[in-house]
């Protein structure tokens, strides 16, 4: 591995550095994008029956939004119980917009490290391209400098694409799991402000 980053010379270090931002990055989603921390199933019947059994406190809703994300939005709502349905609906935006934001974390940063990867690799391939057509003089031309400018240009075009292609599968992969979130989470702080109004069961 270090004979290829030797032969790669100093272009392939921010494509190095880009990598390991790219795998902290997906290690980390994948870790904090698990359902029972974003959006227990079981949520919502347990705040039916407490509300059912008139539990709202605000001891209750402080624990609840340290729950989890969706916990958020529900101790949003069940804090303006009392209020009218538009100013629960806004209590619950609010929370939302906030909510979504924890959720789009870092992905902006796995976005651009996808984007930008191949530009870095064809950096230094127009780098090694240079050290390539330095190696011809008018008295001829050296092997080594030649050879070294190949080793550089290819390196650095393969590193390009290594790092941008897994960037861009999982910046896809995630943003789609962020999708699905906030469409559940839609859906059941609807079902949650019925409930509130009596409109609804569970």
């Amino acid at each position: 591995m270090w004979e290829i980053i030797q032969a790669a010379g100093w272009p392939i270090w921010p494509l190095i550095f880009a990598s390991v931002v790219a795998v902290a990055i997906v290690v980390e989603r994948f870790w904090t994008l698990r359902a029972d921390s974003i959006s227990p199933k079981t949520l919502l019947p347990e705040v039916s029956r407490m509300v059912a059994n008139g539990g709202i406190t605000r001891e209750a809703c402080a624990k609840l939004a340290q729950h989890s994300l969706l916990g958020e939005i529900f101790a949003a709502a069940l804090l303006n119980a009392s209020n009218s349905r538009e100013v629960i609906k806004e209590s619950v935006e609010e929370s939302g917009r906030v909510v979504v934001h924890k959720l789009e974390r870092y992905m902006n940063t796995l976005g651009t490290i996808a984007t930008v990867a191949p530009l870095l690799g064809l950096l230094g391939t127009v780098i090694g391209m240079v050290e390539l057509f330095g190696a011809f003089t008018s008295t001829g031309h050296d092997v080594a400098q030649f050879a070294r400018g190949i080793s550089v240009a290819l390196y650095n075009t393969a590193g390009g694409i290594v790092v941008a292609v897994p960037a861009m599968i999982f910046h896809r992969y995630f943003r789609g799991k962020i999708d699905n979130f906030i469409v559940d989470m839609e859906q059941q702080a609807i079902k949650l402000v019925e409930i509130i109004h009596g409109e609804r069961q569970s």
